[in-house]
């Protein structure tokens, strides 16, 4: 064997070799982006979950009247907010 077709050879062999590494990374990298996505879906839930437990307490501290002047203010910013998300559903009911 000439040593141009022994070059050639050698060459092809480590072309196979990078292309099989690059489909490996390949589907490592989907997997990953899989599981961000997955990840971010899960934290979008935990952070949804955590306001609404948020929410909560300072509901049960109003109930209970152990409410400082900082969770009263909160409180009442909630009230203020929903009552204006209320009024729009109204107009737009309205309409």
């Amino acid at each position: 064997m000439s040593e141009l077709q022994k070059n050639i050879t050698r060459i092809n062999e480590k072309l196979q070799q990078l292309l099989k590494q690059f489909q490996v990374l390949q589907k490592e990298n989907l997997q990953q982006r899989e599981q961000i996505t997955g990840m971010q879906a899960q934290q979008l839930k935990d952070a949804a979950a955590l306001k609404q437990m948020q929410e909560q307490v300072l509901v049960l501290k109003a109930a209970a009247g152990s409410m400082t002047d900082a969770d009263k203010k909160e409180f009442e910013k909630n009230i203020n907010r929903y009552m204006k998300e209320i009024d729009k559903c109204i107009g737009y009911l309205s309409e």
